[in-house]
C-alpha cells in the first residue's frame, strides 16, 4: 500500500490518477494531526506531498511555512522511522537550494535559500538526512522545478491569458532558459521509486530533459489557440530603464519583477535519470503543449 499526503492539491490529484492501479491510502490534514500507528498499517511507501506552497504575493505568515513544511514533515518522518514502511518520498523544491541560478543547478550546489518557503523545505530535508536510517528503509528527497500540467493555475496560466488576449510579449529581447517539469514526469519518477529497490536513498532534482526560453513558451501557448506568437524585441536596456523607474514610482513593472520574468533557471535532472536508467517519458515541448491545450479547452 502507498500512503499519500496532500492528495487534494494539483500534484496529489494527478498522482492518485497515475497510481490508480496501486492500493492507495490518501491522508488528510486531520489524519496528520493524529499520526497514530494505524495510519501506516500495511504501508510499504509514504509519499509526502502536503505542504505550504510558495506565496508569490508575500501575504502569508512566515511561521506557517515552518509549521507545515518543516515541523509536520519532521513528525511524519519520525512516525515513518517507527513504522514498518520501507520508503519515504518527500517532495521538496529546487527553492530549497537557490532562488536564482548562475549556470546549471545540480545537487552539489550549496543550499542558500532566501525565502521562508525555501528555508522551511531545506530544514525538512536536513532533518531527514540527519536521522539514522534503519536497515531496510530508504528515503528520497525530490526537488521539482516549476511543475505544470492540465488543471494547473500557476504562472503559465497567467502567461496564457496574456497571449490569449493578443497582447504582444514585450520582453522577447531578453535571452533566457528555464527548466519546467510536466506533472506526468514527476508522477513517473515517483512510480519508479515505488516499484523498484535499486534506487539509492538521497536527494534528486526533477525536471524535464530540456530547458526552454520564455519566447519558446509564448510560441507554444500561442500555437495552442492557433495564433502566431507576438514577440516584441524591445531593447533590454530600455526595458531595464523603465523597470528602474517603476521601482521608484511603484509601477507594475519593477526591477525585481523584470528579473523574475527574464531570468534563467536551468535545473539538471542528470542524477535522477542516471539512477532510474531512463529519460523522462514526456519531452519539454510536448509537456507544455499538453498544458497549453488544457488551458485552451482541448483536453
Amino acid at each position: 500500500m502507498i500512503t499519500i499526503t496532500g492528495t487534494t492539491g494539483f500534484v496529489g490529484k494527478n498522482l492518485l490518477h497515475y497510481l490508480r492501479n496501486f492500493e492507495l491510502r490518501p491522508v488528510s490534514r486531520t489524519d496528520l494531526t493524529i499520526l497514530n500507528n494505524d495510519l501506516f498499517k500495511n504501508t510499504e511507501t509514504i509519499v509526502h506531498l502536503a505542504g505550504k506552497a510558495h506565496d508569490l504575493k508575500r501575504v502569508s505568515d512566515p511561521q506557517e511555512y515552518y509549521q507545515v513544511n518543516f515541523e509536520l514533515t519532521q513528525k511524519l518522518y519520525d512516525a515513518f522511522l517507527k513504522s514498518d514502511a520501507k520508503k519515504f518520498i518527500f517532495i521538496s523544491s529546487v527553492k530549497a537550494v537557490a532562488d536564482s541560478v548562475d549556470g546549471i543547478l545540480t545537487e552539489d550546489v550549496t543550499s542558500a535559500p532566501k525565502t521562508d518557503y525555501g528555508k522551511s523545505k531545506l530544514m525538512a530535508e536536513q532533518y531527514i538526512q540527519s536521522q539514522p536510517l534503519p536497515e531496510g528503509k530508504s528515503y528520497y528527497i525530490l526537488r521539482p522545478c516549476m511543475i505544470h500540467g492540465p488543471g494547473n493555475k500557476g504562472n503559465l496560466n497567467l502567461l496564457y491569458q496574456f497571449v490569449k488576449k493578443g497582447i504582444p510579449y514585450p520582453l522577447a529581447g531578453f535571452e533566457n532558459k528555464r527548466s519546467f517539469l510536466s506533472v506526468e514526469n514527476l508522477c513517473f519518477v515517483i512510480k519508479e521509486i515505488v516499484e523498484r529497490d535499486d534506487i539509492a536513498s538521497g536527494v534528486y532534482q526533477v525536471a524535464d530533459d530540456d530547458a526552454l526560453s520564455t519566447n519558446d513558451v509564448v510560441d507554444i501557448l500561442s500555437a495552442s489557440i492557433h495564433k502566431k506568437a507576438r514577440l516584441w524585441k524591445i531593447s533590454p536596456g530600455l526595458i531595464r530603464f523603465v523597470a528602474r523607474l517603476g521601482s521608484s514610482l511603484h509601477l507594475p513593472l519593477t526591477t525585481e519583477r523584470l528579473d523574475k520574468l527574464t531570468e534563467s533557471y536551468v535545473v539538471s535532472n542528470e542524477k535522477i535519470n542516471y539512477a532510474i536508467g531512463k529519460s523522462m517519458p514526456i519531452g519539454s515541448r510536448i509537456g507544455l503543449e499538453i498544458t497549453a491545450n488544457s488551458f485552451a479547452g482541448k483536453q
